[in-house]
């Protein structure tokens, strides 16, 4: 009787992992869909283009939340930035996001695009980091290969999605408010969402996301994607 419970055990245990454990398809990325001045500009890069750490590799992953096809979901907590798709799945990128007392959250909209931009750093960054307050277009400019701008109630609210010159800090949060990816991993959003697209970012310590990056990195914790 007891190596009877024993392997009812196993097998309710191995039911449970095998109901919290779920594929994770990665993505290389496809260069075919890069312009040629994408890859003028690519290929002039001065910063190290680091690789970036499995569970910030971007991936079709399972989505469990109710926003509607074509939107954008932002999980600062876990880094993750998710573009929805039909059928129950989701585009996941890793990014880097601001530091808690610089971020933003809230429901916002893509008000513009733009394709290699120029940056204007606001007045508190330029007095925080001494940066000039323009910065032209650029393999090694901080907003990188793609930028798309958040509005909220009809308002530029200064939060951008946008590449970055630092790869190595996907995954961090250490950015002054905005979200960063990898450029290739810009262009592959940009060339996907529309303008008008809704934008959730969510409040620290409200992360949504079934699978907790940092856990991973550590080698540690349930792995639900």
């Amino acid at each position: 009787m007891s190596s009877l419970k024993v392997t009812l055990g196993i097998l309710a245990s191995g039911l449970m992992l095998s109901g919290c454990m779920q594929a994770t398809t990665y993505e290389a990325t496809n260069t075919a869909a890069f312009k040629p001045h994408d890859k003028e500009l690519l290929a002039k890069i001065r910063y190290t283009n680091v690789p970036i750490p499995e569970p910030f590799r971007r991936a079709i992953v399972d989505y469990h939340r109710k926003e509607a096809p074509g939107s954008i979901l932002v999980d600062s907590d876990n880094h993750y930035l998710y573009y929805v798709l039909d059928n129950g799945k989701a585009i996941r990128y890793g990014i880097t996001v601001g530091e808690e007392a610089m971020a933003w959250s809230g429901v916002a909209k893509v008000g513009a695009m733009a394709e290699w931009p120029a940056w204007h750093p606001t007045q508190g960054e330029i007095e925080r980091m001494g940066v000039p307050s323009f910065v032209a277009p650029g393999p090694d400019n901080p907003m990188g290969s793609r930028a798309m701008y958040l509005y909220a109630n009809g308002k530029d609210t200064l939060f951008r999605i946008h590449g970055t010159n630092q790869p190595e800090y996907i995954g961090a949060s250490i950015s002054s408010g905005c979200i960063r990816m990898t450029n290739e991993d810009a262009i592959d959003l940009y060339n996907r969402v529309k303008v008008g697209a809704v934008v959730v970012v969510l409040e620290p310590h409200h992360g949504d996301s079934p699978f907790n990056s940092q856990l991973a990195l550590q080698g540690g914790g349930s792995s639900v994607q």
